[in-house]
């Protein structure tokens, strides 16, 4: 299986961190793209570098190289997950901006019917975000907001990413036992 992950500037950088940890284990092949401000938060919400980051991933390709392969649509890759995403993001997604390359990959798995999750962590939202939202809805994108449960009965703040982190790989077939299900 190969994936693209997209981190963005929104807060929440530890769900992508916890995310591409997990496809690593499990040997799926990652395309990585961080946007500029992406790189800002994830130093100041996770102390990692960009480098540590990079290396949890097989590819990382920077956000302008529109030369790379995810950039067309030709290259086959099984689906894309921008976690998290920010407001920017998703209007540029749903508009079919795609002035740089986590647009335009978002893009291409919406015209090829791959699955795209764009995983919203921003809150309160507006009527045009929702608007945003719902047209990537509408165009094949599953729209997934960083709301962990509490079902599981989560100790500590690992806990809730795990629990993004499982569900996420739920929505790609990928086994794993990152939380206590429901009923179990």
């Amino acid at each position: 299986m190969k994936l693209i992950v997209a981190i963005t500037g929104a807060s929440g950088a530890n769900y992508a961190i916890s995310l591409l940890k997990a496809l690593k284990e499990k040997k799926i092949e990652t395309y990585l793209i961080v946007s500029e401000w992406a790189e800002k938060i994830v130093k100041q919400e996770t102390g990692l570098e960009l480098a540590e980051v990079k290396s949890l991933a097989l590819h990382y390709f920077k956000p302008n190289d529109f030369e790379a392969a995810i950039a067309s649509s030709s290259f086959l890759v099984d689906g894309m997950v921008v976690i998290p995403c920010s407001v920017k993001t998703a209007a540029e997604i749903a508009s079919a901006n795609c002035s740089n390359l986590i647009s335009r990959a978002a893009d291409n798995m919406l015209k090829t019917r791959k699955k795209l999750v764009v995983c919203l962590r921003e809150t309160p939202l507006s009527a045009p975000c929702l608007e945003n939202l719902h047209k990537i809805a509408l165009a094949g994108g599953i729209i997934f907001p960083l709301s962990p449960g509490f079902y599981h009965q989560p100790k500590e703040l690992k806990d809730l990413s795990a629990f993004i982190t499982g569900k996420l790989l739920d929505l790609f077939g990928i086994e794993n036992n990152a939380f206590k299900r429901w009923g179990n």
